[in-house]
């Protein structure tokens, strides 16, 4: 062309190279408002505190036979506690804000679909619990499959 371009589109070429294989890239989180998840209730308006992020839920049978009934949130998160896990980690591996998750699982608790352990806060103050807590942390072995220092 007259003005030295050669015509393309000026997006830029076509990628060269071959379609990338494997489980698409995580892309950013849902851009649903947590108040319209949870129509605008927050997690400790009820009787008291909030469930800690700590607290461990997992499905019952009641909600497990349900889950097709559940809608959205509630679908995912019954579906995710076939096993035991803390209201912090269904946070993160449903990328759901932690007080939509503490609302919608006490309303899956108080219908029956979700079984709710809250920790002893008692515990959190134990010695014996840091310390195992420690020792089972340096156990991990490291990126070269070598436990860490036991000091």
């Amino acid at each position: 062309m007259a003005d030295g371009t050669t015509g393309q589109d000026p997006v830029g070429p076509e990628p060269v190279g071959p379609e990338p294989v494997g489980p698409a890239p995580v892309g950013p989180a849902p851009a649903v408002r947590p108040f319209l998840v949870t129509a605008g209730r927050v997690a400790d308006a009820g009787g008291g505190r909030a469930m800690p992020l700590e607290t461990q839920v997992v499905a019952t049978a009641a909600g497990l036979d349900a889950l097709g009934l559940l809608s959205f949130e509630r679908h995912d998160i019954v579906a995710a506690c076939r096993l035991p896990q803390s209201l912090a980690e269904l946070a993160a591996r449903l990328r759901l804000h932690l007080n939509v998750v503490r609302v919608l699982a006490e309303d899956l608790r108080e219908a029956g679909q979700l079984a709710v352990y809250v920790p002893d806060p008692q515990a959190v103050h134990d010695a014996s619990v840091l310390r195992r807590l420690i020792d089972g942390l340096r156990a991990v072995p490291d990126s070269r499959g070598i436990p860490r220092n036991t000091e």
